[in-house]
């Protein structure tokens, strides 16, 4: 990731200057920004998201691929009931 670029905000109408040497090309886009800040929040919650999809997954693996023995069914339903149950849980509402 690149590192993020200082600017000037004007604290009145919100304008950002980021002063460049310009070689005469410029044209003016509308480009969108947001506060460091906001940004780093967003990628810690992604962090976060991307943590519970891993344990989700790891669940659904050894559902997917979980063979118990005869007369065993209930109990490793009942197993792995508490696991997603626990897993839930662990999660913030």
């Amino acid at each position: 990731m690149d590192d993020p670029i200082p600017a000037w905000q004007c604290i009145g109408c919100g304008r950002i200057e980021a002063p460049q040497t310009c070689i005469g090309v410029c044209q003016d886009r509308k480009v969108y920004f947001v506060p460091l800040q906001d940004h780093r929040d967003a990628l810690d919650q992604i962090q976060q998201l991307l943590g519970q999809l891993e344990a989700m997954q790891g669940l659904l693996t050894r559902i997917a691929h979980a063979m118990p023995r005869a007369g065993l069914w209930e109990a490793s339903y009942r197993a792995i009931q508490a696991e997603a149950k626990a897993l839930l849980e662990s999660m913030p509402a």
